[in-house]
């Protein structure tokens, strides 16, 4: 049986050219959490449930991801992060929302910064988990230090031999990050694992199409914003490792460029941190909202 998020009401809501698989649970001011890689909205079942006590949450599998639909990447577009940001803003309206507050992490957090620029009147509070922004990704990964980020250059090639290396040996592989990025704890229970494994063996085309986004169309949207002097104008909170300084590079100060009103914080955590450090992110979160 799939695992689900208790007292959580799930529904399929059309939006656009997908229906997205979407989890609804509490009452109050909206809250939406955007999931990353390789996961499913399941990675927030923890500070979901926490909110739930005075926010309505919703959660939904990102398209291409989980019980989500997955369209073919009939163009560059289709999974550029401005359509899956455009699918969150259309969802929250179709839940009856007009403003949200908007946290993401990984994959999740790149839609969640697109959905802050592109749609500033609609995102009240950005929280972005574990991420930089495309733009600035590309730029600090260079020489040797570059292999921890092997899988973006992998999944950026043309379509066809990515997909095939990865079908493959798909558990493998998406078994290869939820253990090193896991930081050995326990975090991710074994029939959450197998989840997540599941649900990336069925989607290996699009959570490719997605990472191919972001190393063509999602750049190009940023250079765009860069050079126009857009900048997120909600209150931004940033949580990440210290990937600074395992790579030479000052995380603040780069999304300081990007943010007008921001909190960066440094977690000791490892990088599924809404899994392994839920307490905290929830503090965060609340910390952020309360802004």
């Amino acid at each position: 049986m799939t695992p689900t998020i208790p007292q959580f009401d799930y529904q399929r809501v059309a939006v656009g050219d997908v229906v997205l698989n979407v989890a609804v649970g509490g009452a109050g001011s909206p809250v939406v959490l955007l999931h990353g890689f390789p996961q499913t909205h399941l990675m927030w079942r923890h500070v979901a449930a926490d909110l739930a006590g005075d926010h309505t949450v919703i959660v939904p599998d990102l398209r291409g991801y989980g019980a989500s639909d997955k369209p073919a990447e009939h163009d560059r577009s289709t999974y550029a992060k401005r359509t899956m940001a455009k699918d969150v803003v259309e969802l929250a309206t179709a839940l009856g929302h007009e403003t949200f507050a908007l946290a993401g992490h990984d994959r999740g957090a790149l839609v969640a910064v697109r959905a802050g620029l592109d749609h500033p009147e609609r995102v009240t509070h950005l929280a972005v988990l574990d991420v930089l922004p495309t733009l600035d990704m590309w730029d600090v990964l260079h020489g040797a230090d570059a292999a921890v980020a092997f899988h973006l250059y992998l999944m950026a090639q043309p379509p066809g031999l990515p997909e095939r290396m990865i079908e493959a040996s798909a558990d493998a592989f998406f078994g290869f990050f939820l253990d090193a990025w896991g930081t050995g704890t326990d975090a991710i229970p074994a029939e959450v694992r197998a989840e997540y494994l599941r649900a990336s063996r069925a989607a290996v085309p699009s959570i490719v199409a997605d990472y191919r986004a972001s190393a063509g169309i999602d750049v190009e949207h940023d250079r765009a914003d860069r050079a126009a002097g857009r900048r997120l104008a909600m209150p931004v909170t940033v949580l990440q490792q210290d990937w600074g300084a395992a790579l030479g590079y000052d995380a603040a100060g780069l999304w300081s460029a990007w943010a007008t009103d921001l909190e960066h914080r440094t977690l000791d955590a490892g990088h599924f941190m809404a899994e392994q450090a839920p307490n905290e992110v929830v503090a965060q979160l609340r910390a952020l909202l309360a802004r």
